[in-house]
């Protein structure tokens, strides 16, 4: 498994950490800004023209949208402190609190509205921050549901935007725009080399666009004449209701709800641009993820403080930089100021959002199939037994089912229509559900919390031989129980000794049988190395760890079947699976 992911991920154009030309940079941040900019105005459009409002408040909501995600893509890219993830991640308006905003603006206008974003902002900074309790609920196996959900839930707008051309538009218009689009990106996607490749997706758009306008009309050219080259709106900020009525009450769960599921899709996508980012395969680092998350409550709160729809991650971007392999932040942070100056330009703005709707769906089938293939991905890289092979497919498949109102509608209206009908909500909740159940009735596992030190030995060996002796293991698996905690302590411990981590801190160990093998799980504050990081430089000719070091990491790769690293701002998490027979 490792040798085929380092082969999807070698071709890697620029990393992260490094600097594309300014040109290229400029230009892939056009390339997204021109993706996303009409995803990010059009969600607080229909919001607007849902409840009737008026041209000063669409034109305040627009504005505030631009710029918040302006922002919030800046600092998600660049990873200022602990906010932000540090790759290529956009911001945008979230469609997903479309419906539950609208009710809100009909009960008690935008000051409710706004209330309701910030309080429920403050769950997900809440969850941010303390990533690490959450671990068992949040997995990779949810995020990689969630991920392959995403085109189940875009595939309905995907599909609407196919046929969206005028009226008395020549029938052949959205086919042959549409073809041309797809045929124009894939040829080059599939052939095309170098910094062809780069700009597939920008030529496909140009291609559909011009032959929409050229041969058909459809390109609405009206839009773009009358909008005003510079302008900004007057201020139409709709306040803060501080009243809490039952209003308030009645619509907070649902709103903190959405916000944890957009959360769930957060993470997914904090998973799946890790994945795609680096040249050489590494450990998934979840101080990043908690960054994503705290960007993403970031967005939500400047949005609810300014009157507008809340943020979210854009998979698009993911997508994007798979097709292109160009996963330098600085895009990223481009496409940020891009946003913002957007803002202050209405004509380029209508220019953007004037591109025929079956253009911009024949486009979005490219992004999606990517999507699908990323969250597939995550699921293999986690490792998929028959237990989360079944929570996947099954929630997968509900959430196709709910989405498309195969089960049992007339049951379902109202709030509880919203909610389930988005495949993403039913499919994670769904998988968060199972694998919750396979967690509470598998095998009590059993605890010990000591001092990290090395005088403890004794106390942790006396723990896992009890352990063994208790589950009946043979006197081999035993040993090898006791050799793996032996060298997990020394690992441990190394960054205290050498005076790399504060001394005082605690060891949490938990052991658990499952059939013939034993998980072990070692909670506790060690350094920023990764030890699956470390474990798999032993396989690469290049400089590793010191020698000392590097014996035991040898011997505990050779006792442990598997070894994962979870790195929060709190607590480092290290599970280590211990099968009966000795590791290859």
């Amino acid at each position: 498994m490792q040798s085929n992911t380092r082969n999807l991920t070698q071709d890697v154009r620029y990393e992260p950490d490094e600097t594309p030309p300014p040109l290229l940079s400029i230009g892939l941040g056009l390339q997204y800004a021109t993706l996303t900019v009409a995803s990010i105005v059009l969600t607080p459009a229909i919001l607007v023209g849902a409840v009737g409002g008026d041209e000063a408040y669409l034109s305040w909501v627009l504005f505030a949208a631009l710029v918040v995600s302006g922002v919030t893509t800046v600092i998600q890219s660049a990873r200022i402190g602990r906010i932000g993830s540090g790759y290529l991640l956009l911001m945008g308006s979230s469609s997903a609190f479309l419906a539950i905003c609208v009710t809100a603006l009909e009960r008690g206008g935008g000051g409710l509205m706004a209330n309701l974003i910030i309080v429920s902002s403050l769950c997900q900074f809440i969850l941010a921050a303390k990533l690490s309790l959450f671990r068992k609920i949040f997995t990779p196996t949810v995020a990689g549901t969630v991920l392959m959900l995403i085109p189940v839930t875009l595939a309905p707008i995907i599909f609407r935007k196919l046929n969206d051309v005028p009226a008395d538009a020549d029938p052949s218009a959205a086919p042959v725009t549409a073809g041309l689009t797809l045929a124009v990106i894939a040829a080059i996607t599939l052939r095309a080399s170098g910094a062809w490749r780069l700009w597939a997706a920008a030529l496909g758009i140009v291609a559909g666009s011009a032959a929409g306008g050229i041969f058909y009309g459809i390109y609405d050219t009206s839009r773009v004449l009358d909008a005003a080259w510079i302008g900004w709106p007057q201020l139409a900020w709709p306040g803060l209701d501080l009243g809490f009525g039952t209003d308030f009450w009645a619509l907070l769960p649902a709103f903190v709800l959405v916000t944890l599921v957009g959360a769930l899709d957060t993470i997914g996508d904090g998973i799946a641009i890790q994945r795609i980012s680096w040249r050489r395969p590494r450990a998934i680092d979840f101080q990043s993820i908690q960054g994503a998350l705290a960007a993403d409550s970031l967005g939500n709160l400047l949005s609810g403080l300014t009157g507008t729809v809340p943020n979210t991650t854009y998979a698009a971007s993911i997508a994007v930089a798979d097709l292109t392999r160009v996963t330098a932040r600085v895009v990223g942070m481009c496409v940020g100021v891009i946003f913002i100056v957007l803002a202050f330009l209405p004509k380029l703005v209508a220019v953007i959002v004037a591109i025929p709707g079956p253009v911009v769906a024949a486009y979005f089938m490219v992004l999606v199939a990517s999507l699908f293939i990323l969250g597939v991905r995550v699921l293999m890289h986690d490792g998929l037994d028959h237990r989360k092979g079944f929570a996947v497919g099954f929630a997968f498949w509900l959430g196709i089912a709910f989405q498309l109102d195969w089960i049992f509608p007339e049951y379902f209206q109202g709030q509880w229509s919203d909610l389930l009908g988005n495949s993403m909500t039913v499919g994670g909740l769904t998988v968060i559900v199972l694998t919750q159940f396979v967690e509470l009735t598998g095998p009590r596992p059993r605890r010990l919390k000591t001092e990290l030190t090395l005088e403890n030995f004794p106390k942790i060996d006396s723990f896992l031989s009890d352990f063994a002796a208790r589950g009946k293991h043979t006197e081999e698996m035993t040993d090898r129980l006791r050799a793996v905690g032996e060298e997990m302590l020394l690992t441990l411990t190394r960054p205290v000794e050498e005076g790399r981590a504060p001394a005082g801190r605690h060891l949490l160990l938990v052991a658990r049988n499952d059939g013939d093998a034993v998980d072990l799980e070692f909670a506790a504050t060690t350094d920023d190395t990764n030890l699956e990081d470390q474990l798999a430089l032993l396989s690469e000719q290049v400089t590793g760890p010191p020698v000392e070091q590097e014996i035991s990491l040898r011997l505990l790769r050779h006792y442990a079947s598997s070894v994962r690293h979870q790195q929060f701002h709190d607590t480092d998490v290290i599970t280590v699976r211990v099968g009966p027979t000795a590791s290859m």
